[in-house]
């Protein structure tokens, strides 16, 4: 089996960093974090990853300089040349030039569609020759981010327990046991309420809210809860679940 490749990350914002984590691994790449330059550096150092994303604002040295830095790693070292991604807040055209400028592979900005981020990292890593070939044995199956535990009328997102109240249980557990399929305001009302007749549309829109930003509080840069306008709402699919 071939091994999965090593993607460094470079951000000093732990709930992006966990995001990013959790596509990366699910995707096949062996994700390793650091929280600043001077970490990302030893690890460069010990072991030059297959790829590195760098956030420009770190807390220690601008990712500018860190890039730099480890470019120098990199050519000391002889070995091939390591891509890398720069990942910022900055949406300025500017800091974009200045990162491609510098020899960069790409750049995204905040806030990113982790999905999308992780196929850009895909096809870096195709144009530069590093990708890895598809292991033949058969793969593990993906932690899910949700896991709902029916008995005890709990749900953890990315292994933290969600405090919900009852009608909040009822909504995220209906969306996440069919994940992609859309849930009009009534049926939401029929499914999950009681008393019917007592409950209005701007009900369900209310506790979509309050889910929304529970769920936004473990994962800032997931959007786990989809909706469709005049429709109603949705678990996005690309998101797995464990019943």
């Amino acid at each position: 089996m071939s091994p999965r490749p090593r993607i460094l990350i470079a951000e000093d914002e732990p709930g992006i960093a966990d995001t990013l984590q959790y596509v990366l691994q699910t995707d096949g790449f062996t994700p390793v974090w650091c929280a600043t330059a001077e970490e990302a550096i030893a690890q460069f150092a010990a072991a030059p990853p297959a790829l590195a994303i760098l956030d420009v604002g770190l807390p220690d040295l601008n990712g500018f300089e860190l890039f730099k830095r480890l470019q120098d790693l990199n050519r000391a070292a002889g070995g091939p040349e390591v891509p890398m991604l720069f990942l910022t807040a900055r949406s300025d055209e500017i800091d974009r030039v200045v990162g491609l400028e510098l020899g960069a592979d790409d750049y995204v900005a905040k806030p990113f569609s982790p999905r999308e981020l992780v196929a850009r990292v895909r096809t870096i890593l195709r144009r530069s020759g590093r990708a890895q070939p598809a292991a033949t044995a058969a793969p593990s199956a993906p932690a899910a981010p949700f896991a709902v535990d029916a008995e005890r009328m709990q749900i953890r997102y990315y292994g933290q327990p969600l405090e919900l109240s009852r009608y909040e249980y009822g909504v995220l557990r209906l969306l996440v046991q069919r994940p992609g399929r859309v849930f009009t305001r009534d049926e939401l009302l029929d499914l999950v309420w009681d008393g019917r007749r007592e409950s209005f549309d701007r009900t369900v829109d209310a506790h979509i809210k309050t889910l929304r930003a529970k769920l936004k509080a473990v994962a800032p840069d997931v959007e786990a809860i989809r909706t469709l306008r005049g429709t109603g709402y949705a678990l996005h699919e690309a998101l797995p679940v464990r019943l």
